[in-house]
């Protein structure tokens, strides 16, 4: 599984370049695009189309190979296989049968957009989503849980499906977003500005919506935290602090409510005003 640049051809890895001129057949999610690849480094390679609407046939096809002895490389359009691409399907078929897949790392957006993302005081947790659903309701609950969630959050977007995105994440607010366009490549942007102004940016330049696009929706901010728990939750909390440790407390009304442990955390935290007690010194030992 042979990780590809997602724009600059100079981004190929001295490894995946030395498998790629190894193998007997490349199978890919895109002969021309491969074939042009390829080109740019001076390889030729037998190529099998393997993409999304053919994977399962295809995997075997290429099963049917690697059992025969042969050396056999895939690659996406761009980036790591497998990760918001095709490729899952094909090492599954690959461990079925009791063979080996290989992993060949590389360029990827996501971690070239937290690079430069520069968030003070974030521990470097985050959650991948990948491409939220293209139908508006489905995203939009999407983003409610996005809202709902402290953590980091790293989004995939196509072109034509941004703005109608940018207008869902606007919701946000003032949270935080670094957006990567072309990352890589000769029209490369990185910019950070809150959620709501988001929409605006993108209409501000005709060349805005073009490209493929990474995002990083930024932790929530600690004092943001304590406000989001209704009144049922806050009485839950209530309840189990009279009784318990802050951190039992918080764990057991999180697993009740449902919220997010972080938002529980901090409402508890507002409730004892920083203040421990001995109970909580304990549960910290």
């Amino acid at each position: 599984m042979v990780a590809t640049p997602i724009g600059n051809l100079a981004d190929i890895g001295l490894r995946a370049l030395q498998v790629l001129s190894l193998v007997d057949s490349v199978a890919c999610e895109d002969t021309r695009h491969t074939a042009s690849l390829l080109q740019g480094y001076g390889l030729h390679k037998p190529l099998l189309a393997l993409h999304e609407h053919n994977e399962a046939e295809a995997a075997q096809t290429v099963v049917q190979r690697l059992r025969e002895g042969q050396r056999v490389a895939y690659v996406s359009d761009a980036g790591t296989p497998g990760v918001s691409d095709p490729g899952a399907r094909l090492v599954a078929a690959v461990n079925a049968a009791g063979l080996r897949a290989v992993p060949v790392p590389g360029a990827s957006s996501i971690t070239a957009l937290l690079s430069v993302a520069g968030h003070s005081g974030w521990d470097g947790r985050f959650v991948f989503a990948g491409f939220l659903s293209p139908k508006a309701a489905e995203r939009q609950r999407g983003i409610q849980g996005l809202a709902a969630d402290a953590r980091a959050c790293v989004l995939l977007e196509a072109p034509h499906r941004i703005e109608a995105l940018a207008r869902d994440l606007a919701a946000l607010g003032e949270r935080t977003l670094t957006v990567g366009r072309e990352l890589t490549k000769q029209f490369e942007e990185v910019v950070h500005l809150e959620a709501a102004a988001f929409p605006g940016w993108l209409k501000a330049g005709v060349h805005r919506t073009r490209g493929e696009f990474v995002l990083l929706v930024h932790p929530r901010a600690v004092e943001e935290a304590g406000d989001e728990l209704d009144a049922a939750s806050l009485r839950t909390l209530d309840l189990l602090l009279a009784e318990l440790p802050l951190k039992t407390a918080v764990r057991l009304c999180a697993e009740i409510t449902g919220q997010a442990r972080n938002a529980v955390y901090q409402a508890a935290l507002a409730k004892r005003r920083g203040e421990p007690d001995e109970n909580d010194a304990q549960d910290e030992g």
